[in-house]
C-alpha cells in the first residue's frame, strides 16, 4: 500500500501552570477533555469522524489516560485510544505514531498528542520482595538498567555543561532571556491556549534577568527541578551547575493536534493548516539525556530532505535544562535567536508527557502566525534514557 500524505487540520493546548498550581486537582483526563473538545471545534469535525485517539504521559503510572480522555471528552465508545510513555518525548513520539497509523492506512483521521498531570501523579513505590519488608517509596524510575548509565539529570546537566564550558553564568543568561520572550509574547500565544479552570496563559514564566538569576539558589537545592537531591549534593561543580531558573520547573498541561489523510480531508471538507514532513524517534547515550535532541534533529531533516538547518523557519527545543539549549544550538550550528522565538520549556514548565507536542503547537502557531505557504518548522525534545525525538511540518 502506498503510503499517504499526513495533513495537520488543528492544533491547541491548555497553558502550562506549575505543579499545585491551577490544575493542581485535575486529573490527566479532566485537564485534557476541554483541550480536545476545543480541537474539534477548531477542526470542525464531527467527533464520529474520530478513528483512534493517541496519548503520551508519563506520570499516570499505569491504566490507559488515552481512553479516559477520549470518553471524558465525549467520543464515540468505538474509538480507540492508546497511551504512550517515552517520558518527556511521549507526546511528540504520540504524534508520530499517529501519522504513520494514517500513511499507512489504518486510520483516516486521529486525535494524539500529549496530556500531564504531575499535580496528581500517584505516590510510587517499589513492592517488597519479602512479605515482612516495607515499600521502598522512589521519585523517579530507572531509565537505565545499569546505574552507571543511569545519572541524575542535573547531575547529567551539570556533567555536559563542564565538558562544553557553558557555566552558570551563561545558563543563567540564556534562562533570562527565555522568561523575557515568553512575557513579551503572551498576547501573540493567546490564539493556540485553550482556557482551562480559569487558566489562558502559561503561568511560570517571570520577570527577571541575568543578574538576578545568578543570585538564586543551585538547582539541586530545591524540590522543583528535575533532579533529585539524593545523588546531587553540595560538593557539585557549583561553576557549571544548573541555577534554579536554569532547570524546567515541574509542571501540568495538555497538548493536541488533529492529524488526517488527504483522502479523509477532501471527504469532510476539512481545511488543513500543514503537512507532515517528517517524524523520527531516535536513541541515544543514556549517560546524557539531553545530548539526544541534536541527533534527532539533523534524522527529521534527513528524512524531510532538507540539507541545512538554516533552511528551516521556525525551530522549538523543548530545553528542560539551559545547558541543553546552549550546547544543542551550538551542536547544530544554530544561531540561538533563532531557537524557541517565544521562550521554550525553561520558561514555560516542563509537563513531561506533554511538553514535545507543546513544541509542536508552538512550532504550527508560528507557521500560521508566519503565513508563507512552504514555510518550515521543527520540534525536537529529549528524555531520560537517551532518547531523542523531532518531527518536521510545512505549512499549506
Amino acid at each position: 500500500m502506498a503510503a499517504r500524505d499526513v495533513l495537520i487540520v488543528a492544533a491547541c493546548r491548555s497553558a502550562v501552570a506549575p505543579v499545585g498550581g491551577a490544575f493542581a486537582a485535575l486529573s490527566a483526563h479532566e485537564l485534557g477533555a476541554p483541550v480536545l473538545r476545543a480541537l474539534l471545534a477548531q477542526a470542525g469535525v464531527d467527533a464520529a469522524a474520530i478513528d483512534q485517539v493517541l496519548i503520551g504521559n508519563a506520570l499516570g503510572a499505569g491504566g490507559n489516560p488515552a481512553r479516559l480522555l477520549a470518553l471524558a471528552a465525549g467520543l464515540p465508545d468505538r474509538v480507540g485510544a492508546l497511551s504512550l510513555d517515552s517520558q518527556c518525548n511521549a507526546g511528540l513520539d504520540a504524534i508520530t505514531l499517529g501519522a504513520s497509523l494514517i500513511a499507512s492506512g489504518q486510520a483516516e483521521v486521529v486525535i494524539t498528542g500529549g496530556v500531564e498531570a504531575w499535580s496528581r501523579a500517584p505516590m510510587r513505590a517499589h513492592r517488597p520482595i519479602r512479605p515482612d519488608a516495607a515499600p521502598q517509596p522512589y521519585e523517579r524510575p530507572a531509565f537505565a538498567p545499569d546505574p552507571e548509565r543511569d545519572p541524575d539529570l542535573l547531575a547529567a546537566a551539570t556533567a555536559w555543561a563542564r565538558e562544553a564550558r557553558i557555566n552558570r553564568v551563561r545558563q543563567d543568561a540564556w534562562a533570562a532571556e527565555s522568561h523575557r520572550r515568553a512575557l513579551a509574547c503572551r498576547a501573540d500565544l493567546a490564539d493556540e491556549i485553550v482556557p482551562v479552570a480559569g487558566l489562558a496563559h502559561d503561568a511560570c514564566p517571570r520577570a527577571t534577568n541575568a543578574a538576578r538569576a545568578g543570585r538564586m539558589p543551585p538547582a539541586w537545592r530545591s524540590a522543583t527541578g528535575l533532579g533529585t537531591a539524593a545523588t546531587t549534593t553540595p560538593d557539585t561543580d557549583l561553576e557549571h551547575a544548573p541555577g534554579l531558573l536554569g532547570v524546567a520547573p515541574r509542571a501540568d498541561g495538555a497538548a493536541l493536534v488533529l492529524l488526517a489523510s488527504d483522502t479523509a480531508c477532501a471527504r469532510l471538507g476539512l481545511t488543513p493548516q500543514a503537512r507532515w514532513r517528517a517524524g523520527v524517534m531516535t536513541g541515544g547515550a543514556p549517560e546524557c539525556p539531553m545530548r539526544s535532541a541534536a541527533p534527532a534533529a539533523r534524522a527529521a531533516l534527513a528524512q524531510a530532505g532538507i540539507a541545512d538547518i538554516g533552511h528551516v523557519d521556525v525551530i522549538e527545543l523543548h530545553d528542560a535544562f539551559a545547558v541543553q539549549a546552549i550546547a544543542t544550538a551550538q551542536t547544530l550550528g544554530l544561531d540561538p535567536l533563532a531557537l524557541n522565538r517565544h521562550g521554550g520549556g525553561l520558561a514555560r514548565g516542563h509537563p513531561i508527557g506533554a511538553s514535545g507536542a507543546i513544541a509542536l503547537v508552538r512550532v504550527l502557531a508560528d507557521l500560521r502566525r508566519d503565513g508563507r505557504v512552504g514555510s518550515t518548522g521543527l520540534a525536537v525534545i529529549a528524555a531520560a534514557g537517551g532518547l531523542g525525538a523531532a518531527a518536521l511540518v510545512e505549512r499549506v
